[in-house]
C-alpha cells in the first residue's frame, strides 16, 4: 500500500464492491442499466485504477524514500547526512537547498518534456538487475553527470554569478554554463557521494529521518 493515495485505495474498493455485486447478482446484466453497470465495472474501473496508480506511482517514485529503498542505495541515502562539507549532495540536503523528500530526484533528472518516462524505463532495468542479476559495484551514472542539473537551481543566484571562484578565471562562468567545463571538475565540487569513503566521515543525525 505504499504509494497508494485514498483516491486509488477508493477507486480500487469500489471497483472491487461493483464486481461482487455482479458476480453474487448475475442477472442484474439483464436489463440495460445492468450492462452499462457492467461495462464500466469490467472496463472503466480497471482503466481508471491502472491509470490512476501510474500517476501516482510515478509521482511517489520522485521521493527520496522510494529512491533509498532500495539496499543497494543505503550509503548513497546515508551520504546525505555526511558531517563534511566537502560532500555537496550532503550540503544541498542537510541546507534545504533541495527538498528533502526530493532529494534525488532533484539533482538526477532530465529536464527535458519525456524525462520522468525515460528515468521510468530505466527503472525497469534497475529491477532487473535487482533481481536476476548483479548490481555494479560502484553503481555509475548512464551518463556523465552534466551542468543542466546544477544550473537549473543555481543559474541566477548571486552566489553563483559572482562567487570568486567561478570569476577569478575570465570566461570561466560562461564555460561552466555552456557545459564545457564540469562543476565536478578536480578542485571544484568533485567530492559527491564518496561511498567508499563514507566509513570514515561523521554522520549528521539532525533533521529527522
Amino acid at each position: 500500500m505504499v504509494g497508494m493515495t485514498p483516491l486509488l485505495i477508493g477507486i480500487i474498493l469500489v471497483g472491487l464492491g461493483l464486481a461482487a455485486l455482479l458476480i453474487a447478482r448475475p442477472s442484474v446484466t439483464a436489463t440495460r442499466g445492468g450492462k452499462i453497470l457492467a461495462f464500466v465495472t469490467l472496463f472503466i474501473f480497471p482503466a481508471l485504477a491502472g491509470f490512476t496508480g501510474t500517476a501516482e506511482h510515478l509521482e511517489f517514485s520522485k521521493s527520496t524514500q522510494f529512491c533509498l529503498s532500495c539496499h543497494v542505495m543505503d550509503d548513497y541515502g546515508k551520504s546525505l547526512r555526511a558531517d563534511d562539507r566537502s560532500f555537496i549532495p550532503a550540503v544541498h540536503f542537510q541546507n534545504h537547498l533541495v527538498p528533502r523528500d526530493r532529494a534525488c530526484f532533484t539533482c538526477h533528472t532530465d529536464y527535458a518534456m519525456y524525462g520522468d518516462l525515460r528515468a521510468k524505463l530505466r527503472g525497469l532495468k534497475h529491477v532487473y538487475v535487482y533481481y536476476l542479476g548483479t548490481p555494479p559495484d560502484p553503481i555509475k551514472l548512464y551518463t556523465p553527470y552534466q551542468n543542466r542539473e546544477c544550473l537549473h537551481c543555481h543559474l541566477g543566484a548571486r552566489s553563483f554569478e559572482e562567487g570568486a571562484t567561478h570569476t577569478q578565471e575570465p570566461g570561466l562562468l560562461e564555460r561552466v554554463k555552456l557545459g564545457q567545463f564540469s562543476c565536478l571538475s578536480s578542485g571544484c565540487h568533485n567530492i559527491v557521494h564518496d561511498v567508499k569513503g563514507l566509513k570514515d566521515v561523521k554522520l549528521w543525525e539532525g533533521g529527522g529521518r
